[in-house]
Parts: C-alpha cells; structure tokens; sequence
C-alpha cells in the first residue's frame, strides 16, 4: 500500500531482540512501499532459522526481504561486507523511489550501513597473537582487558565474543586510540529516520524465555546438528550466536540439553541489556512502546513518525 504521504530516504527499525522489530519493518515496508534490509548479523547465515528467528515467507507478508541467508556457516562475518551489501540494496531502492527499511538490533550493522564509517586496517600478525592467546585463555580473559581499556567497547561486546574481541583489541593496538574512538559521530549518510521498539524490561525478559521454549519446540537441536554436519562448529562467528553455541556445547557432552537451554535464555537476557544500552546512545533514535498493551497502536504511531520527520 503506498501511503500519500512522502517517505524518507531510510526507516531503521531499531532496539532489543523480541520488541518486536520484525513485524514493525513488515508493517512499514508495507506501509511506505518498500523492503526490508536485515540488519541482523546472525540472519546473513543460510540455514540458521529457528535460531535467530528469522520470519516465515506467510509472516514477512509479501514482503521483500533482502540480506538474509547470504554467508555459509563457515564464513567469518565483516561488517565492512555488510556495509558493502546493505548499500547496494538501499542505493537500488532508492534509486528505485522506494523505502529501504533497515531492520535489526546489531548495532555495529546498522551504523554501517547508515552512518559515515570506514573500517580501521589490520595487521595480521597482531590479530595471529591475539587469537592464539584467546584459545589459550578464553574470550573472558581478553574481555577483562578489552573492558579496561575501552569500557564503552566492554559494554558493546559480549564476553563470549572471542572474534569481536579479538577486532576490537586488534583496533586498539594498532591506533593507539579506544576502540570506539574509531567509530564516527552520529553522521548518516542517508536521510534517516530511526525508529527504536522500547519494552520494558519485566515484559522483555518474559518474551525472550518465551522465545526461547518456542526455539525448542520448533526444533533448534535438530537445526543445529545439521548445520553441524555442514560445518558449523569451525564458523569462526555462527558458532557464537546465541543459541546455536549452547546447543553445540549441549552435543557436544558439555552440558544437558536443559542446561543449554536456560544458558541460551540467560545469554540472550543480557545482550538484550547491551543492545539496548547502545542504542539509547544514539540520540537520533525515536523511542516508541512496543509493548504489549501499545502493539495495536506501534504501526500507526510509527508511520506518523515518519511522516512528521519527512515533512518537519
């Protein structure tokens, strides 16, 4: 349905996982007669669906979705690649005079796509160094280090995240400078009306475990060993997503299946609080209520979001 009134240059749908993003992207990509470009890092893996809940063909509606299932499990993820994708799709749509709708909670992804940003170089014998002494001692000890030298970057990055970590102290040692001090101002290169689904965070962890049971019962053990069988457990990055790496260590004897599970909703809990805490550092993003009680109402108050920033 194309709305009358004029559309921006870009919508980002932004905020924690289960607020509800997915479905506002659909509504407004509908809405303002568009796609949807993922913004989620896991979601460029081809096979990882239960996992990252990714949307059946029947829930995106119709629409387009664009950015999913690019990489194989054994690819390592860059977000340089993913600057380089996300904005070949949005310039298209663009050029198109449609609206590219960015949708995702991966912060680093977002800002790579959307805002001025180039990526610092490597050295590749600082990053062997590095990712030998994070096999030897575990991503925590590297975490423990990267979190004094760069709290905003501790904040920012799981602990469980060896290759990100590995990146960010790499940036560190070869700047001189905070990892993220590299990251640019808040300068998009897009007209650019980000939209953030807020839920509270009682409401938000009752929906991640919910989340979590319904993974199970819609078969994630079942997802990950096949993915096992196509090299899942050497992907230096799909190895680590929230779920998958549990349940890997759940076949692999590690732990139960029980306690994989709960692991999983525990893990997923607090990067949920890091997804949050990096997004409402951007004061470019518009918060709106996502939840429960306010669902019915999110799409038109976000379309008139959008509405007001194009013709403000």
């Amino acid at each position: 349905m194309r709305s009358a009134a004029p559309a921006p240059r870009v919508i980002a749908v932004v905020g924690p996982t289960a607020a509800g993003k997915s479905d506002l992207g659909v509504a407004l990509a509908r809405h303002f007669d568009g796609e949807v470009v993922n913004a989620d890092s896991m979601q460029l893996y081809r096979g990882m669906d239960i996992g990252t809940a990714k949307l059946t063909t029947e829930e995106r509606g119709g629409v387009i979705h664009r950015l999913l299932d690019v990489w194989d499990v054994t690819e390592t993820a860059s977000v340089a690649e993913y600057q380089r994708l996300a904005r070949i799709e949005i310039d298209r749509l663009l050029a198109e005079g449609r609206t590219p709708v960015l949708v995702g909670g991966s912060g680093l992804y977002v800002r790579g796509a959307l805002d001025a940003m180039e990526f610092p170089g490597t050295d590749p014998a600082v990053r062997a160094r590095l990712e030998e002494e994070v096999t030897l001692r575990g991503p925590g000890a590297l975490h423990a280090r990267l979190a004094a030298a760069d709290p905003a970057a501790g904040l920012a990055i799981l602990p469980s995240n060896g290759r990100r970590i590995v990146r960010a102290l790499e940036v560190i040692e070869i700047t001189g400078r905070p990892y993220t001090a590299n990251l640019p101002g808040h300068e998009s290169v897009y007209d650019t009306v980000q939209i953030g689904v807020d839920v509270g965070r009682p409401e938000l962890d009752e929906r991640i475990t919910l989340r979590v049971d319904r993974m199970w019962e819609d078969g994630l053990v079942e997802e990950v060993r096949a993915l096992e069988a196509q090299g899942l457990r050497g992907g230096v990055t799909a190895s680590r997503a929230l779920g998958y790496q549990q349940v890997l260590d759940a076949l692999a004897g590690s732990c139960t299946e029980a306690e994989a599970k709960a692991e999983t909703v525990r893990a997923t809990k607090r990067f949920a609080r890091r997804q949050d805490s990096w997004f409402r550092r951007d004061p470019r993003v518009h918060w709106l209520s996502g939840a429960a009680a306010d669902r019915a109402e999110l799409p038109g108050l976000a379309q008139s979001l959008v509405e007001r920033a194009v013709t403000a």
